[in-house]
């Protein structure tokens, strides 16, 4: 089952970070099409926050066409994005990101340096057409 968590330190508002992650989620393929998310009271169980802060994001995620409530059921993820790399090259690319973090973490990298290094370099990539 999918478990949200909430990071307190990071300035994004709690109902945007369960957006994310339900996004993020279906984008690698950790949920799929027809997928349950935690039912709102579960999701405030396990968060101890409030409801209202829940049902944000799950409207916000159907608004974008993500999930598809069904009253006295629960929310459902409606569909997976168009992804056009196949689960293994993830795989792959997972693995090799791994490394690379633990690689950075080895280097004394925190969170905040990482970020800064990937944004950087992807900008930069970006701007040679690369990316």
């Amino acid at each position: 089952m999918f478990v949200f968590q909430l990071d307190s330190t990071s300035g994004v508002p709690p109902y945007l970070q369960l957006v994310h992650q339900v996004r993020q989620a279906v984008m690698v393929g950790y949920l799929r099409e027809g997928d349950r998310l935690p039912l709102i009271r579960e999701a405030v169980e396990q968060l101890a926050i409030n409801p209202n802060t829940v049902s944000k994001a799950y409207r916000q995620l159907e608004h974008e066409g993500l999930v598809d409530p069904r009253p006295g059921v629960g929310t459902f993820v409606a569909r997976a994005p168009d992804v056009t790399v196949p689960p293994a090259q993830y795989a792959k690319l997972r693995r090799g990101l791994e490394q690379w973090l633990r690689e950075a973490q080895a280097a004394g990298l925190d969170e905040q340096a990482v970020g800064a290094l990937l944004a950087v370099v992807r900008r930069e990539l970006t701007e040679e057409g690369a990316a």
